[in-house]
């Protein structure tokens, strides 16, 4: 028998106690039971995403949430501009083309970001621009953008700033008052350590104006409306009644390790891996600030990354991930994020060392392992 990890960029894996809180018999959500747990939620995840407006919990994926981040602040026609540096940006593009919006592309090779003087000169070429819409953490590639900068650039102008936080929420800081980011959404089944099902929306007040403005077709994901039940204290629609049980239970645990102690713990855990990687001889795919979510490693030369993936889970049932367009075949990607730890990183790395050595690279067994240690017991 081989236990089970996994180790993707989501979904990650769910606590236990958080599996068990789930399985309790339902509840109905119009009950004081419901009230009570939905009024813990709210203010725990205004903790989380450190502001002071209301964060809304629709019940839908990570793409639902970045939907309605579009649907609810721009109006067929407004110029948008699109931070493109992966998979995930790309979403972007394809959301904004749904909705009929100019879009002004700022693209960057997969690997690498776009800087905040780029996003600058755009906003004063198109002094109409309504948004710019960027990844946090662009899981597909493993890059953290800079929002902190590109919050700079939006300051003080009526152009909202609207990031895709699905693989940093819970895993890097993003400061979303004290930044002045404008939209945030995320998704339940990363750092949040849930299942996929739940979407997270928060909207600053310069969001909330736009959308005021905005005349976009919307129904189930108009956020004007979630926002009046939620201050109520009640859901619109039936709500994801099993995540958000389990999501009160994740709440507990963030507040219980501490905010700043989850992004330390996630920044080593990022450390370590990349540690583990290099003592390999192998090459990180990130050429700027790496994500503390996942890494991305490039395979050698001669071997297609399907096969280490392929690897990790025939020979060691771990769940990995691949590359995506054009970095399908060359570079492999390990998720640390959510419910992870050291001893996870000690596993993955010493099923790589196998794996490499299966597909007849060499491999200095145990360097790795090392390399990841000596971060541990030096980087707290």
């Amino acid at each position: 028998m081989k236990k089970y990890q996994l180790m993707a960029p989501g979904p990650t894996p769910v606590p236990s106690e958080v599996l068990l809180a789930m399985a309790r018999p339902i509840i109905h959500h119009r009950t004081p039971e419901y009230a009570a747990l939905f009024t813990e939620v709210r203010t725990g995840l205004k903790r989380l995403v450190q502001t002071r407006q209301e964060v809304l919990t629709p019940a839908c994926t990570g793409t639902g949430a970045m939907e309605a981040a579009v649907a609810n602040t721009l109006s067929a026609g407004d110029r948008v501009i699109v931070v493109n540096a992966g998979a995930f940006a790309q979403r972007w593009l394809a959301i904004a083309r749904a909705y009929r919006l100019q879009i002004v592309e700022l693209a960057a090779p997969h690997g690498e970001t776009v800087p905040a003087e780029r996003v600058a000169e755009a906003v004063r070429a198109n002094p109409d621009v309504k948004a710019v819409l960027v990844q946090h953490s662009e899981s597909s590639t493993g890059v953290l953008h800079d929002v902190r900068a590109y919050a700079q650039v939006t300051a003080g102008i009526d152009t909202v700033l609207i990031v895709d936080a699905v693989s940093s929420l819970g895993i890097a800081d993003l400061p979303m008052d004290a930044w002045g980011v404008d939209v945030v959404v995320s998704a339940s089944q990363k750092g949040l350590m849930l299942p996929p099902g739940l979407g997270i929306v928060a909207l600053s007040d310069k969001a909330w104006r736009a959308n005021a403005r905005s005349t976009s077709p919307r129904f189930y994901l108009d956020l004007a409306e979630e926002r009046k039940y939620a201050e109520k204290n009640e859901a619109r629609f039936t709500p994801a009644v099993s995540i958000m049980v389990g999501l009160r239970e994740v709440l507990r645990m963030i507040e219980a390790e501490g905010l700043a102690n989850v992004f330390r713990r996630h920044d080593r855990l990022s450390r370590a891996t990349r540690a583990g990687a290099e003592a390999l001889g192998l090459r990180l795919f990130v050429k700027t600030t790496p994500s503390p979510a996942l890494t991305a490693i490039e395979v050698p030369a001669g071997v297609d990354a399907d096969r280490v993936v392929e690897g990790f889970a025939t020979s060691h049932n771990i769940t990995i991930d691949g590359g995506r367009g054009p970095t399908k075949g060359k570079i492999f990607r390990i998720g640390h994020m959510g419910y992870a730890a050291e001893t996870d990183v000690i596993i993955a790395l010493a099923a790589l060392e196998q794996v490499l050595a299966d597909l007849g690279q060499p491999v200095d067994f145990g360097a790795s392992v090392r390399a990841a240690q000596k971060v541990f017991v030096v980087g707290s």
